[in-house]
């Protein structure tokens, strides 16, 4: 009788342990979703950018050094030509057919980002197909996606509009667009000297503007304060 008593006394002991054990799992399981989803130190960021005249490199090296985040250039499989008129036209073809071109790039893991910077210039007014071809075969849904983009001077065209459209359930945050080169006119790489302490000053205001309303960016910001400190 007392061994039957004493089994079930255990089984019971082990029902409420068990039963606290799983709770708190479950609250730790929360409060690390909830840290991340604010922001935290476990905040990554990827930088992608194509560029062709080094411009939107540039910018992307500066969000490197302001976010610590890993930086990626997109290249295709079939390099474009390098002549500007070849490139333009075969830009417009494959805009008009909707083609993709494929992609050399591969980045093994996407899933560990956070938050992702979408550099590019304009062509032919719009997003350049190989960024176009990034998002879809990446998707980048539930990320926090930050387009910046270089051009001649006649903006961004549909390019940030192409962001929303492509990067379905994603947070999209405003861009920032800069002028570069003139690539038809022979001005190609220009920020440098003056022009590339202007470009960091937009840009630093641009994140700080960004990461007051957006918990993740300010996290990374916070973040890399404190490490230059």
């Amino acid at each position: 009788m007392k061994s039957r008593r004493f089994y079930s006394f255990y089984l019971v002991f082990l029902l409420l342990a068990g039963s606290v054990f799983s709770g708190h799992a479950i609250a730790r399981q929360t409060a690390v979703a909830e840290k991340r989803a604010v922001g935290s130190a476990d905040t990554k960021v990827l930088i992608v950018y194509l560029s062709r005249t080094r411009n939107t490199k540039a910018i992307a090296e500066l969000i490197q050094q302001q976010t610590q985040g890993e930086l990626v250039s997109i290249e295709t499989q079939v390099p474009y030509p390098e002549n500007y008129q070849a490139t333009v036209d075969q830009v417009s073809r494959e805009n008009k057919a909707g083609f993709l071109p494929k992609l050399k790039t591969q980045i093994n893991n996407i899933a560990q980002y956070d938050v992702i910077f979408l550099g590019f210039p304009t062509w032919g007014m719009q997003m350049p197909p190989p960024m176009k071809s990034f998002i879809k075969q990446y998707g980048l849904s539930g990320k926090t996606v930050i387009p910046f983009n270089t051009n001649a001077g006649y903006g961004v065209g549909s390019g940030f509009d192409d962001v929303q459209r492509y990067c379905s359930g994603c947070t999209v945050l405003p861009g920032l667009q800069l002028k570069g080169g003139k690539e038809r006119d022979g001005i190609l790489f220009v920020m440098e000297g003056q022009r590339a302490i202007e470009a960091k000053a937009q840009l630093s205001q641009w994140l700080i503007k960004l990461g007051k309303d957006n918990a993740l960016l300010n996290s990374v910001l916070s973040r890399q304060q404190l490490q230059a400190q």
